[in-house]
């Protein structure tokens, strides 16, 4: 029998190689006929009797497996919401039944009766590592490129194909929870040590010692098959597991604020199945994970995370008719922190990149900023002293203007100033081609007011990185007015190049992720005035899903550059545009305390010499009369933080300025870490339903004011019942598809 996706051959010894190998893609998945082949494959080693046992390796180069499809996921959900409809009980048992066929046919491969080695030779993700762990053994190669773990957690579910079961029985409950509820890689020294893999082997000879492993005859039966299997590290109720599961529930609270059913559902999982026999706990765990699945959280954050952030890597939003860009060398103008970031980001994608400033001492510390960050990498063991020499080679300081000249793209990243931005600009088109992109890395200055300094602006387009550009992964691209699809295809093709995501903006304000971020830190400063005690409004919003408390991200950004923000509105507007409270705030932290935020060591914090931690000023809550924190609403300071926000999101959509809404969820959990287990701060509308959310943003507004009034795009979607995926379908090609 011949397969897509698979490939058998069977050596003199009786041992049946089976390489997954699916045509037409670069990454392994799982998909419903991947499943059906495998099942096929498991029945016919079986029955055949020359076969003595099976390795599984895959045939991608340095990629075993990612996991599950999204179109598998996608379909199990849409079969789910059309039964639904009609009859919720038969939809609820058709998504138990889906949810387990994969677990039921890796369940098939370990009784089968004959001894079955994964060779993990790449990235082996999910899905893919619970196929392994089915597996009687495993070897994975010894090399970089191998990294093992169950992240399903992060996209808002758990591993729910045999993960929580056979895990914590391979290695001791405390390092399976961790595995598990973090998502986090594994090396393969380090899933050995666990006991999660058998052997490690050179990449060349994978496959011969996994077939070794047949040889030496390794037992066709796991070890929670045996009569007589132990838990590694003891049982549930053991003294080493009444260490373990109290504080595992503690750090879960901790860590999740029990806003992730999926984190929860990990520890129900392994804390029941660890209790009764191996088939029974598959059944818990199968039980648990129907439950997640039809959760809010997991719709919202599988959509969001992984369903649209692939979409957006794979350049959703870029021009059809315009030939990719292969880029042979970038010019980054200013080497200052920005500056210095995005040539460090080039130049790890294998880019040439020219970093000018205004003299040869400027661009050399720029250059010096990579070489801090390769040194903190080579101490940590993330690369070697080959590969930074090799990454730094690409990296040409200069402050001459004509090194320029060949690059293709510019990008701008000199200091905030509409003057020093205009020349910069003069000077580089001086000595580019007219046909060369170029790029301003502003923050705040709308790009069509910076495209009149351009003689070509039709090539003029924005490309705002965040801060610090080597760990932010989110770029937004901001469309000038006059800016080209060919600009914006050249951008798109570089932020892709340099692997980060990017998002489509119209030009405004603020673009899209600031205005966000004001809102949020302008809600903290609402609240310090009402008399909201300090710590109280930090835990909220952590509680609320945010990573870090409003007061403490606007000591990192710094509350002189607030000062700066608010009397350039003033300036640019009215004095209407601005709580003139919020101005005295700020006048009085700079002017009167000489508080400017974690650049000179205190803000709204105090940041002590190290090892000592920060904590909140404690004369901050001298500075307004304090209430009662028994007598405040602590749900509704969560609210808070999480309306304004989605409400500022969708008047950016309703003005146009973000087009798709896989861009506002995507961009604002990125940029901002927006509550992830929402999917976004439009999901985070629709997950509630337009209606009721308008409903409570007005009650919001009566109570706190005008910055919780809905706009008019939620109030008509309140009063058609749309979603936002409906109102703006990033998917119309579909609707016609299915029209036809």
């Amino acid at each position: 029998m011949t397969y897509t996706n698979f490939t058998i051959e069977t050596d003199a010894d009786g041992i049946a190689l089976v390489t997954w190998d699916m045509p037409d893609k670069s990454m392994n998945v799982f998909t419903v006929e991947v499943l059906q082949e495998l099942d096929a494959i498991c029945d016919a080693t079986t029955a055949d009797e020359a076969v003595k046992g099976v390795v599984f390796t895959s045939g991608k180069k340095d990629a075993f497996s990612g996991g599950a499809d999204i179109t598998m996921l996608k379909a199990m959900f849409d079969a789910y919401e059309a039964e639904k409809a009609s009859n919720p009980e038969a939809a609820t048992q058709l998504l138990f039944d889906n949810a387990g066929k994969m677990s039921q046919i890796f369940r098939k491969i370990e009784t089968c009766g004959k001894p079955w080695v994964s060779a993990i030779n790449g990235v082996c993700m999910g899905g893919a590592f619970e196929l392994s762990l089915a597996c009687h053994g495993r070897v994975a190669a010894d090399s970089e490129a191998v990294k093992i773990a169950l992240p399903e957690v992060k996209i808002g579910i758990f591993p729910g194909a045999g993960g929580t079961q056979r895990v914590p029985r391979l290695t001791n409950q405390q390092d399976a929870l961790q595995m598990m509820t973090t998502g986090q890689n594994l090396k393969p020294a380090r899933a050995k040590a666990m006991g999660l893999i058998d052997e490690i082997a050179p990449p060349k000879k994978l496959v011969d010692a996994a077939k070794k492993m047949i040889k030496d005859g390794l037992k066709p039966v796991q070890p929670w098959d045996e009569k007589g299997f132990k838990l590694p590290g003891g049982k549930v109720y053991s003294p080493a597991g009444a260490n373990v599961w109290p504080a595992a529930s503690a750090i879960l609270r901790r860590e999740t604020h029990m806003n992730y059913p999926g984190a929860a559902a990990i520890l129900k999982c392994v804390y029941e199945g660890l209790l009764v026999p191996f088939d029974v706990g598959l059944t818990i765990e199968q039980r648990y994970f129907t439950q997640v699945l039809q959760s809010r959280e997991a719709g919202a954050m599988l959509r969001s995370i992984f369903v649209s952030l692939q979409e957006l890597n794979k350049g959703a939003r870029r021009p059809d008719d315009v030939k990719p860009t292969k880029f042979k060398k970038i010019g980054v103008l200013g080497a200052g922190f920005m500056g210095a970031g995005i040539a460090y980001v080039t130049a790890r994608a294998g880019i040439p990149v020219v970093l000018l400033d205004r003299d040869m001492e400027a661009a050399a510390k720029g250059k010096a900023h990579s070489e801090g960050l390769l040194k903190k990498a080579m101490q940590k063991g993330r690369t070697t002293q080959a590969d930074a020499d090799k990454l730094l080679s690409l990296i040409t300081p200069t402050a001459d203007y004509a090194d320029f000249d060949g690059c293709d793209l510019i990008i701008e990243a000199v200091f905030e100033d509409s003057g020093v931005k205009k020349a910069a600009t003069e000077q580089a088109e001086a000595v580019i081609k007219r046909t060369t992109v170029f790029a301003s890395n502003t923050s705040t200055i709308p790009i069509t007011d910076l495209a009149k300094n351009s003689v070509r602006p039709k090539n003029f387009i924005g490309i705002h990185f965040f801060s610090p550009v080597d760990k932010m992964m989110l770029v937004e691209i901001i469309m000038g007015k006059r800016t080209s699809d060919k600009a914006l295809a050249v951008a798109m093709d570089y932020v892709r190049a340099i692997k980060k995501t990017p998002i489509v903006v119209n030009d405004t304000r603020g673009f899209y992720v600031n205005r966000c971020v004001l809102r949020y830190m302008s809600e903290a400063y609402n609240m310090l005035i009402e008399g909201v005690p300090p710590a109280m409004i930090e835990n909220a919003a952590k509680m609320a899903g945010m990573p870090v408390g409003p007061l403490s991200l606007n000591d990192e950004t710094a509350i002189d550059l607030s000062q700066k923000i608010l009397k350039q509105t003033v300036r640019d507007l009215s004095e209407k545009a601005v709580d003139p409270r919020h101005i005295e705030l700020v006048d009085t932290m700079i002017e009167t305390h000489g508080r400017l935020g974690r650049k000179n060591g205190k803000g709204f914090y105090d940041y002590p010499e190290k090892p000592a931690k920060k904590h909140l000023w404690p004369e901050l809550k001298d500075m307004y009369p304090q209430q009662d924190a028994d007598a405040i609403d602590f749900e509704e300071l969560k609210e808070r933080f999480l309306y304004t926000i989605a409400l500022e999101a969708a008047r950016v959509m309703g003005e146009g300025i973000v087009t798709d809404p896989r861009e506002a969820d995507v961009g604002s959990i990125l940029a901002i870490g927006f509550a992830p287990y929402t999917g976004g701060t439009l999901s985070y509308i629709d997950g509630i339903g337009a209606e009721a959310f308008v409903a409570r943003a007005k009650q919001l507004q009566k109570k706190y004011g005008a910055q919780f009034k809905p706009p008019r795009v939620l109030t008509d979607m309140a009063k058609t019942g749309e979603t936002f995926y409906q109102r703006f379908n990033p998917y119309p090609e579909l609707d016609k598809a299915d029209a036809a």
